[in-house]
């Protein structure tokens, strides 16, 4: 096997282990083990177990950023039409459940990590969020002709109610009907944003 395709793989498994065991009931024993792979040739790609993590946890942001990214490219490309502010809303909660869905529960190293005490962790979690809010902020600006400080704070508001449908929904038996989950936040969020629109604020022409 290759060498970048090996360390893809070994990237894999720790991710999976991670998230299900978390990062203190993980070694690298176990990880070596999983990928079949001997130790010498694991620390080769990674010096210790939390190289490993924090490098797991930086292709989980990047995971979610690209999904943040497919939903609000094309609002960002152009100015936000009247009347399209509530599927902007809906594309921004997809992106958070599309995300958890393909993540499954290595969502949680972004959302709900167990070594936040770490610097280096805590600082490459906080960029994925804090990158989210910040492309979301821009978009919900020209929603609601906000200042960029509101617009940030709505953006974070917004996060926090799709991801935590996302998460909910994912440990829920029998999985919530992805469609539904997205419809559900997105009128219960459209409701709030719809009447923070600034009445004298003039949409862009297309």
């Amino acid at each position: 096997m290759a060498r970048d395709e090996r360390r893809a793989q070994v990237l894999r498994i720790a991710q999976d282990l991670f998230s299900s065991e978390g990062f203190h009931h993980v070694s690298m024993d176990d990880i070596a083990d999983r990928a079949e792979v001997s130790k010498p040739v694991l620390y080769r790609h990674f010096p210790s177990k939390l190289d490993l993590y924090l490098a797991v946890v930086d292709q989980c942001g990047s995971d979610l950023l690209a999904a943040v990214d497919e939903a609000v490219a094309p609002l960002e490309a152009g100015p936000v039409q009247r009347g399209a502010g509530r599927d902007v809303i809906a594309a921004i909660v997809r992106a958070y459940i599309d995300f958890v869905d393909v993540a499954g529960e290595s969502s949680t190293l972004l959302f709900e990590s167990d070594v936040t005490h770490d610097d280096d962790v805590r600082a490459r979690v906080e960029h994925a969020s804090s990158e989210a809010a910040r492309r979301i902020a821009r978009v919900l600006s020209q929603v609601t002709g906000l200042a960029d400080d509101a617009s940030a704070t709505l953006a974070v508001s917004l996060i926090a109610m799709a991801q935590g449908a996302a998460t909910h929904r994912l440990r829920t038996t029998p999985v919530a009907d992805a469609g539904l989950t997205a419809e559900l936040v997105t009128q219960l969020a459209w409701g709030g944003v719809a009447g923070l629109v600034r009445p004298d604020f003039v949409y862009e022409d297309a």
